[in-house]
């Protein structure tokens, strides 16, 4: 979900929304989503537990990003992407990869190629499919398990990972 400032009842956004994997996105204007988080308890109380999950998950990325070398933060960005998706194929790109994990391509190239070689994904022009869900758990910092867990505590069923196919 994006527009959560629409929540805290600010009309403006500082940022940009795109679908990062081919799929869909459904878009619903801010007049009915106001609305119908004035109406709907239940629906505002889910919105502004996804706001803090969503927050935890933000601060989480950006020490990340700080602390943790380029191999354990991509394996967490594969485990977020495949939490989102619902599938162990990824498309997706290195140039892509870089620009989201904020390195260089070539750093993307060298840890997805350790991932490979040590067969917890294949990758192949621009599609990486997860081959070793625990080994990549083991890959990633622990920041994809604190995110998951902050998901898990405040929207239970509704937490992404838990859409996950099996």
């Amino acid at each position: 979900m994006v527009g959560a400032s629409l929540i805290s009842g600010d009309n403006v956004s500082l940022h940009q929304a795109i679908v990062q994997i081919a799929d869909s996105a459904w878009r619903l204007n801010s007049e009915i989503f106001k609305r119908e988080i004035e109406n709907n308890g239940e629906l505002a109380q889910i919105a502004r537990r996804y706001s803090q999950a969503l927050f935890a998950q933000v601060a989480q990325t950006a020490a990340c990003n700080r602390m943790h070398p380029i191999g354990k933060r991509l394996a967490r960005w594969l485990l977020l992407m495949q939490d989102r998706v619902g599938s162990d194929v990824l498309q997706l790109t290195h140039e892509f990869l870089a620009t989201m994990l904020g390195t260089r391509r070539a750093g993307v190239s060298i840890a997805a190629g350790k991932l490979q070689a040590s067969g917890i994904i294949s990758y192949h022009r621009g599609k990486v499919t997860i081959l070793d869900q625990r080994k990549l758990e083991e890959a990633s910092c622990e920041c994809h398990r604190i995110v998951v867990a902050e998901y898990h505590r405040l929207l239970g069923k509704l937490s992404p990972a838990t859409r996950r196919k099996k």
